[in-house]
Order: C-alpha cells, then sequence, then structure tokens
C-alpha cells in the first residue's frame, strides 16, 4: 500500500497473507487513520490507533510532474505539427501523431489498473513513466513521419500507465476530506498545460527546435522517478505464491479496444462510414468483443472484471464518464473553429475562449468537497450536469454575430458545471473499494471517458461534416468550397470568397457547431439519466470512510 508506513503487525489493509509491513518512520507528515484506506472486506489492520502517513511534499510534486508529462506533451506537439511536418513530411498521416497515441493511452489503461492492484502502485508507475521517457528519446531521434509515430505511440502505451496510477494514487494516498484537495492540484496541471502546452511548442519549433518538445520530457521524467523512489513507500511483500496474470485477457481487451478505435479515428476519413472497410471493421470489433467476454469469463483473475459491471454504483459512474468524454468534444475541438470561423479571432484568442472552461474545471472540483459533504456524491453530479446540459443548450441561442465575451462565459460555465460533476464521481466511487480493487475500477471509469471522447469525436464529426455538407449543396451564392475538405482552406483564407459566399460559408459553421452543441446537450441528459436511474441514491462508502467524512463535517 502506497501510503502505509508503520502500522501494526498483521498486514495492511488490502494485502495477501503472508505479505508484511516495513516499519519506516514517518518524517514530515502527519498520522491520518487507517480507515482511510481500508478496504472492501479488507479490515484495518493492526490495533486501534494504527496509524499511516500523509504523503509529504515530495510525493505530491512526483504525481505532478508526471501528470504534467502527459498533458503538456501532447498539447506542444500540437502546435508544433507545420514544422514536424514541414521537416519530415507525411502530411495525409499526421493526424496519428495524436490517433496513436490516444489509442495506446485508452487500450492499455485497464491493463495497468489491474497490475496496479496485483503488483502494487509504485513499480507501475515507474514502469510506465520509463516507458514514456523511451518514447520521448524515439521520438526526438525520428527521421521520418512513420517513425515518429510509433515513437508516439510508445509514449502512450507509458502514459497509459501514468494516467490511470496517478489518478488512484491519489486515493490510496489521502483521506476521504482531503481527496478533493489533491484531485484540484491534478486539475490544474492540466489547466496550466492547457496555457503552457501550446506556447512552450510554438517558441520551441520556431526558435530552437520541435525536437526538444521530446527532449525536455527527460529530465523532468527523471525527476519525477527519483522522487517517485525516494519518497513513495510501499509495503514490503514478502514471497508468496506467484500472482497470476490474465495475459490472454489483456491481449484480448487491447486488440478489441485498438480495433474500435481504429473503427471511430478512420471511419468517416480514410473511407465513408456506409462502407464495405467500416462494415468489415464493426464486424471485427464485435467478434473481438464476443472474445474478450468469454476469455474474461474464463480467467480466474481477469484484467477487466464483470464485477465492474454488476455494481450499480461503477457501472453508472463509467455510463456517466462516457458520456461526459462524448460531451467534452464539443467545447475542445468545435469551440476553437467557431471562434475563428464566427467571431474572426486568431489561433491564440480561439484558444482563450477555450481556456476559460480549463481555468474554471479546477476551481469548481476543489470546492465541490463542500457540497457533496451535504447532499452526496449522486446528487452534487447531478447538480453539476444539469447545469451543463444548460450550458450547452444555450450555445445555439447566442446571437450572430456574437461577441467573444459571449461563448467565453458560457465556456467558463460549463468547465465550472463540469467540475461539480466529474471529481465527485472519482472520489465517490473510489471510495466504494478496498486496495485491491482500486486501480481496476479507476482504469475503467478512465478507459470509459476514452472512449467517449473517441465516440464524441467520430460522431460530432459525421454531424458537423452533414450540416456544412447540406448547407453548401443548396447554397444560393456561387463560388462556396464544392468538396468539404477545401472547407478549411477556404475559413483559412476569406478572401478568396466573395462576401456573400465568405457569410454563407460562415453561417454553415455556425449551424454545425450549432447542431454539435446540440448533442453534446443529450450527451449530458444521457450522463444525468445514468446517474438517476442506475447509481444509488447513496454511494456504498466503506464504513470507516463514512466515519472519517462524517467527522469532517462536524462543528
Amino acid at each position: 500500500m502506497s501510503a502505509l508506513r508503520t502500522i501494526g503487525s498483521g498486514g495492511y489493509p488490502g494485502a495477501h497473507p503472508g505479505e508484511k509491513v516495513s516499519r519506516r518512520k514517518c518524517v514530515h507528515s502527519e498520522r491520518i487513520s487507517v480507515g482511510a484506506v481500508a478496504g472492501r472486506g479488507e479490515s484495518a489492520a493492526g490495533a486501534p490507533g494504527a496509524a499511516v502517513c500523509r504523503p509529504g511534499r515530495a510525493v505530491v510534486a512526483a504525481l505532478m510532474l508526471g501528470m504534467a508529462l502527459v498533458a503538456v506533451d501532447s498539447t506542444a506537439v500540437a502546435t508544433a505539427v507545420p514544422q514536424i511536418v514541414g521537416e519530415l513530411g507525411g502530411f495525409s498521416v499526421f493526424s496519428w501523431l495524436f490517433s496513436g497515441y490516444m489509442l495506446a493511452v485508452t487500450v492499455t489503461l485497464p491493463v495497468y489498473g489491474k497490475l496496479s492492484d496485483t503488483f502494487g502502485r509504485r513499480p507501475v508507475l515507474l514502469f510506465g513513466s520509463g516507458l514514456f521517457l523511451v518514447g520521448s528519446l524515439l521520438c526526438a531521434g525520428a527521421w521520418d513521419m512513420g517513425t515518429l509515430i510509433a515513437a508516439r505511440a510508445v509514449q502512450g502505451l507509458g502514459a497509459g500507465a501514468i494516467q490511470g496510477t496517478v489518478q488512484t494514487l491519489a486515493a490510496d494516498l489521502y483521506p476521504l476530506p482531503e481527496r478533493p484537495r489533491i484531485q484540484a492540484w491534478l486539475s490544474s496541471v492540466w489547466a496550466t498545460s492547457a496555457l503552457a502546452g501550446p506556447a512552450l511548442g510554438g517558441l520551441l519549433a520556431a526558435y530552437a527546435d520541435w525536437r526538444w518538445i521530446f527532449l525536455l520530457n527527460l529530465p523532468l521524467g527523471a525527476l519525477a522517478m527519483l522522487l517517485t523512489v525516494r519518497h513513495l513507500a510501499e509495503p514490503a511483500r514478502a514471497r508468496g505464491p506467484r500472482a497470476r496474470i490474465d495475459w490472454a485477457g489483456a491481449a484480448a481487451v487491447s486488440a478489441c479496444g485498438a480495433l474500435l478505435l481504429f473503427t471511430l479515428v478512420q471511419g468517416g476519413v480514410a473511407w465513408p462510414w456506409w462502407s464495405l472497410q467500416t462494415a468489415a471493421l464493426v464486424a471485427g470489433t464485435v467478434v473481438l468483443g464476443a472474445v474478450t467476454v468469454a476469455v474474461e469469463r474464463r480467467a480466474a483473475d481477469p484484467i477487466l472484471p464483470g464485477w465492474v459491471w454488476r455494481r450499480r454504483t461503477i457501472a453508472a459512474v463509467n455510463l456517466a464518464m462516457g458520456a461526459l468524454g462524448l460531451l467534452m468534444i464539443a467545447p475542445v475541438l468545435f469551440l476553437p473553429t467557431y471562434a475563428q470561423a464566427a467571431l474572426g479571432l486568431g489561433p491564440v484568442g480561439a484558444g482563450l475562449v477555450m481556456t476559460a472552461m480549463t481555468l474554471s474545471w479546477p476551481v469548481s472540483a476543489a470546492l465541490s468537497q463542500h457540497v457533496y459533504r451535504r447532499i452526496g456524491f449522486r446528487n452534487t453530479a447531478a447538480l453539476g450536469m444539469s447545469l451543463a446540459v444548460l450550458c450547452l443548450a444555450a450555445f445555439p441561442l447566442l446571437p450572430h454575430p456574437a461577441q467573444p465575451w459571449q461563448p467565453a462565459l458560457l465556456s467558463l460555465a460549463l468547465g465550472a458545471a463540469l467540475g461539480l460533476f466529474q471529481l465527485p464521481l472519482i472520489v465517490g466511487v473510489q471510495s466504494t473499494v478496498g486496495w485491491s480493487e482500486r486501480g481496476t475500477t479507476t482504469a475503467s471509469v478512465l478507459f470509459c471517458r476514452q472512449v467517449g471522447q473517441s465516440v464524441g469525436a467520430a460522431v460530432f464529426g459525421a454531424v458537423a461534416n452533414a450540416t456544412i455538407a447540406a448547407r453548401l449543396a443548396g447554397a444560393p451564392v456561387p463560388g462556396l468550397p464544392e468538396h468539404l475538405d477545401e472547407v478549411s482552406r477556404a475559413l483559412a483564407e476569406p478572401d478568396s470568397l466573395s462576401p456573400a459566399a465568405a457569410d454563407h460559408l460562415t453561417e454553415a459553421v455556425v449551424a454545425a457547431v450549432d447542431h454539435v452543441y446540440l448533442g453534446a446537450a443529450v450527451a449530458a441528459v444521457a450522463a444525468l439519466l445514468a446517474l438517476v436511474l442506475v447509481a444509488p441514491r447513496k454511494f456504498p462508502v466503506l464504513p470507516e470512510l463514512r466515519e472519517e467524512q462524517a467527522q469532517s463535517v462536524r462543528p
């Protein structure tokens, strides 16, 4: 157990038989109730008063540095794409710099979650960090677009371990009343990355070399690993029966997830949705899904256990987080396009409109504890998603042309609503399971959110394309792009169109983004229904954590 330094004899919460805990002194830390980390069906080891140590600043710094590696890297690379393509070529496939990375992250999350429950958090985090740094070094040495895409996939394999394990450690190391604080710190890493990442990538690409984006990961990652090795202590494990790893299940889950994501990424881009290729890929995904279910049912200790979906709380959170990933595509992918096409802003201004959401999200998440301590996890998340429905549905009501502050204000409100939604669900669902199940549970939640984002990109991309195509086909003015591939070029060079054609194209883009936001509002309603209809009114928080939470709200 990562949080345990000193504890009474007899093991630790979630320990396997025969495991022993090393007695290390607590240095520069405070003692907390051992109940904070006790698990489902697992007793707090030791006599009353047994204690664990609150992690010091070095551990928090290690977690934040690890998360920063993942967060900054992608935003910085996106800014440097023109320079990368200019040197390496491969314009037709450069999108796989991001698609391949996302695919590798998503399909490995369940595997790393199970491995962290089996072998502990620290070895999985160190392995993922090391793999990410190897991928970064390979990216810096790439000689063509193919090798860079492959190296980015290696980075993604490491990032999957970092994302899931850091989120799990946030629950392991902190008692329930203090988890919003560490989660807010982790959320602030993503908010800071949204601002600093593009600027860093642009500066390095313009004044140094884009390869430095990846080389800078090496000292930061090395420091994070050093802090993890020196300050993140887990109990010593006595030698016992060798853990059985469900490698067949891991391969089946990864293959099924990879084929599903590949279908969503390439469908409508490399070939039409209604095509033989799409049908074949969908059929292959269904077959692999059936194989995965069969393999996991027979496994003694499956990578993706059935209890993840049999328990109402976890199933409801997974469904709600999948819907969250889907609806996030609207502000993340389509709001910058709207800001440039409809508001006439440059790339920096468009990014600032979207950034309003990333600024309010961590603030709202940090404050959400004052709400869910009084009305519960489910009701707090439902309140946040209800506000998100209103924000998303209000977007099509903006005047045209709108003032930049109007969509920015909606983005700010949406971030606050989603912060109120996401963090109570993550904290709540982690509080219903013990140490030995927390990694798998956390990974399933993140996996569903990642899959939701892939589905959202495919579905809303199709909605936007259909809307623009319909508006262009019935255009009353000449000179408009004849194909969707020419729309982005026309938007980048509005002077190439007549005023009437430029206005009509802008209206088509605004209509497309309006439809996407309405679709996102439907996804928000689906998330709300998952909470109301599937989740229990009160999350079955472990008894030790219920007492801990009750004490935190007493006057």
